[in-house]
């Protein structure tokens, strides 16, 4: 027997004490759909997100102050007139950095060592496991002990800064209020924007090291009750997580979407007021 086979006898299901099944499985249901799904439904973003983050065009829309989350804060003299709501401290930047660079790297930092992604893409990328009951095809597993896995440990971190760009998303939220003529104007992408801002927010708060920060390290809940009551609210998201994981990804693209649709006047923008 070969040392990867060895290996491989003194791990999960074939390990010591485990049944001797050499089937990889017993399982005669479609356990295979659930990562295959997860598996199309992470890349289906991934690969639209990675495109729009870098074409840095129909991202704004000046009439009525439309801005894609993908985009904001944009910071540099290569955005577009009226884009910078926080101005542009850097210069123009080359083409192969996206104009979101300052914030991207952490959202997508947030993502990935968020608990339920974890679970989502090391069953549907990695195959580790691929589903309860089925064998990993992995000889070796070190756990979140070494990079690049020990990076999943900084979640909270990069929860301080997902809280800092959902208060930057909420403020261009307001801003869009404008009307084409100026003033006040409502339309349709205003809708978007708001449901879309709401979302983001319920998934961020929703989030285990929320939850952490609210009331984790409480050992006396009834000498801080202000602070329970704030736990009891964010564990009922938390049951949550999941849905708002997946619906917020599907909202961020539906308002990006809407966005570059009305930005390169292939649509015109549903106005309410102004």
């Amino acid at each position: 027997m070969s040392a990867p086979a060895r290996e491989r006898d003194a791990v999960g299901v074939f390990s010591p004490g485990r049944a001797r099944i050499a089937a990889r499985t017993l399982r005669v249901d479609r356990w295979w759909l659930s990562p295959l799904l997860t598996f199309l439904g992470l890349a289906i973003f991934v690969v639209y997100a990675t495109i729009r983050s870098f074409v840095r065009s129909a991202y704004w829309v000046a009439d009525y102050h439309y801005l894609t989350p993908f985009y904001s804060p944009c910071l540099s003299e290569s955005c577009a007139p009226g884009s910078s709501h926080f101005g542009t401290p850097f210069p123009e930047l080359p083409m192969w950095i996206p104009l979101g660079f300052v914030v991207l790297p952490f959202l997508l930092g947030f993502r990935l060592t968020c608990y339920y992604y974890r679970k989502a893409y090391y069953r549907s990328f990695w195959l580790a496991p691929p589903a309860c009951a089925v064998a990993e095809p992995h000889s070796r597993y070190s756990g979140e002990t070494r990079l690049p896995l020990i990076i999943q440990n900084s979640h909270r971190y990069f929860f301080y800064v997902a809280v800092v760009v959902s208060v930057i998303n909420t403020y261009d939220a307001i801003t869009a209020f404008h009307g084409k003529d100026g003033g006040f104007g409502f339309g349709l992408g205003n809708v978007i924007l708001v449901v879309n801002v709401v979302l983001l927010w319920t998934y961020t708060v929703s989030c285990h090291s929320c939850r952490h920060v609210t009331g984790g390290r409480l050992k006396h809940f009834s000498a801080h009750p202000i602070r329970y009551r704030i736990w009891t609210y964010v564990s009922a998201l938390n049951t949550r997580h999941m849905q708002f994981a997946w619906i917020t990804l599907g909202t961020l693209l539906l308002t990006d979407f809407y966005i570059m649709l009305v930005a390169s006047d292939t649509i015109s923008d549903l106005r309410f007021v102004g």
